[in-house]
């Protein structure tokens, strides 16, 4: 156990915490103290991913509000946070331009976020249906380098669009455009804006590195707070301004400057008007005090009339409710406790969720797999953790909303630069690689597919890569979507199942139902004899089981994969029969 979790050791090893009524109050010291340093964590975040959205700030905050006090009382989910993510801005982000909006953080365009609630409202809706119908099994059928690669274009897409702002510059686009055009956002940066900006990267860079007891428990992102407000005061931030950038040609520019220059008269009577400086936009913007509640905003339910709303819809609840469920079984896996979520029950409840924050304008909403783990490193006991970080933000954006307005917006930005480099990182393509090349094929497909499309068509993309190289493999077609198992030997303590032509991603719940559904009192054997193929995203799904069948006092054995060959040294990589044991048989 890492040094993170000595807090959850010191409990009695026999006592499961449970987030009951009993649990409420019995884990009440642990909870609240975690709540309150995830609420720390979360704050600046939820503001930043708001801004990226095509928000209003306050948004992301009424968000976290929102799913952390009604999502405790509905999921079984006891350690995942609730929230705004940065990995929904591919989605999100999109879907608000679709509507009009210009792609900058920070400029709202009113109408095309209210037709981004309607949107979150049905998507909602879809969510708690997915979560009545019990499709949360289905989370499982997506290969876990098609799911990787998708995370991995959401980072690229995130710093994209997040890095000019933290420069200082204003531009909006498509990614690949703000891709192509950095060199130029770097030409025409805002050296106050700057500073603040890769400050803050700086620090959200190097602080894990600090290694000095009384600082390295710290949040980076609490650091970048009080480093990057007082260095804004220091340097005027606030009288200061972005610099606006658009990536046309220079010769499209001046003409159409050239058209709209006024005549010099026009040009003196304005001189002698007096008009306000523009006001500036470096700082977050949020509601005075006790106007907090006076910023809430309904959706513009005629805007689920136009044809692109439902792409969207159907976006959000599908990609949501995966980015969600792979949170929760994240969190599972690192339980000190090993208690896990019933991911119906929890989609039901983000969708609940969802739907409320978009009747009332805030941000959609997953579980949140950074602040889920720091939740988990503080020493959170019971999902009431999540209700107490809920309610330190309820209140601190109710009492002290004065303090919001004094964060820089490129202090934000540039925490969200970091969180897509993480979700990109160059050290992701060596992991993939190692468990097989065909899986490095995969994840590129899928990267390159998000990031030049959408989520959507780059997972497609990904799934399609992966059933390609699986029949090239040698996975039979009449395989590749139907498991063929048959029970085998049989005796009083264990049970011989034979799993014959293919068991990839495509077929694997088929033979997880038929697992589930052998009564053993000791030991089930999966025989791989007669398998042609057996893919990575099998072989981890398995190797997760053996582990749930050993907290049970029972065994799931593998056997019959000796004559097989492996894609690579990796213990969970896929392998195929070799041609002469095939030809045998």
């Amino acid at each position: 156990m890492s040094e993170h979790s000595e807090p959850n050791a010191a409990l009695d090893s026999d006592e499961t915490p449970v987030g009951n009524f009993t649990g409420l109050f019995r884990y009440a010291k642990y909870d609240i103290l975690s709540g309150f340093l995830v609420f720390l964590i979360a704050l600046p975040l939820c503001l930043g991913i708001a801004l990226s959205y095509g928000y209003p700030a306050i948004a992301g905050v009424f968000t976290a509000i929102i799913g952390g006090i009604v999502s405790a009382f509905i999921s079984n989910s006891e350690l995942t946070i609730k929230g705004p993510a940065a990995g929904l801005i591919a989605i999100a982000a999109p879907c608000v331009m679709s509507f009009g909006w210009n792609g900058v953080p920070g400029d709202l365009n009113q109408e095309a976020y209210r037709s981004a609630l309607a949107v979150g409202v049905a998507a909602g809706i879809i969510q708690i249906l997915m979560g009545l119908f019990r499709v949360g099994s289905l989370g499982e059928f997506f290969p876990s380098s098609v799911v990787h690669g998708m995370l991995a274009a959401i980072g690229v897409i995130i710093i994209c669009k997040m890095f000019p702002l933290a420069l200082g510059v204003k531009v909006g686009g498509e990614p690949l455009k703000l891709l192509l055009g950095i060199p130029k956002v770097i030409q025409n940066y805002e050296p106050t804006i700057a500073i603040v900006g890769l400050v803050s990267l700086a620090i959200m860079f190097i602080w894990p590195f600090v290694k000095i007891k009384p600082f390295k428990s710290i949040p980076a992102a609490l650091v970048v707070l009080a480093v990057a407000i007082p260095l804004a005061k220091f340097l005027d931030l606030s009288s200061k301004h972005t610099n606006a950038l658009k990536f046309e040609e220079h010769k499209e520019v001046a003409s159409a400057v050239d058209e709209d220059t006024p005549e010099p008269e026009a040009v003196a009577e304005a001189a002698s008007s007096p008009v306000d400086p523009p006001k500036s936009d470096t700082l977050i913007s949020v509601p005075a005090f006790g106007d907090t509640f006076k910023s809430l905003t309904f959706p513009k339910f005629d805007a689920l009339m136009q044809p692109q709303a439902w792409q969207w819809v159907f976006m959000f609840a599908i990609i949501g409710t995966l980015e969600s469920m792979l949170s929760a079984k994240a969190m599972d896996l690192i339980d000190p406790w090993q208690r896990k979520t019933t991911l119906d029950r929890d989609n039901i409840a983000v969708g609940l969720c969802n739907t409320l924050c978009s009747f009332v304008g805030a941000t959609p909403m997953i579980s949140e797999i950074v602040r889920s783990r720091a939740n988990m490193d503080n020493g959170a006991r019971t999902r009431f953790a999540n209700l107490y970080h809920g309610l330190f933000l309820l209140a601190f954006v109710t009492l002290l909303p004065f303090l919001i307005g004094m964060i820089p917006v490129a202090a934000l930005m540039a925490m969200l630069v970091f969180t897509g480099f993480r979700l990109a990182h160059p050290k992701e393509f060596a992991h993939v690689f190692k468990i097989g090349p065909e899986q490095l094929i995969i994840y590129v497909s899928t990267l390159v597919g998000c990031f030049a499309i959408d989520l959507l068509a780059g997972i497609a993309i990904g799934i399609v890569v992966k059933l390609l190289i699986h029949v090239l493999k040698g996975a039979p077609l009449m395989s590749l979507f139907k498991s063929h198992v048959t029970v085998g030997e049989r005796t009083d303590e264990s049970v011989v199942l034979n799993v014959s032509q293919s068991a990839i991603f495509s077929n694997w719940l088929g033979l997880k139902k038929k697992i589930i559904n052998t009564n053993v009192e000791k030991e089930l054997v999966l025989d791989f004899s007669d398998t042609r193929l057996v893919d990575h995203t099998v072989m981890a799904n398995l190797k997760q089981m053996q582990k749930e069948f050993e907290r049970g006092d029972q065994r799931l054995v593998i056997r019959g994969l000796d004559n097989h060959r492996t894609f690579s040294q990796h213990s969970e990589a896929g392998r195929a029969r070799t041609p002469n044991n095939s030809a045998a048989r």
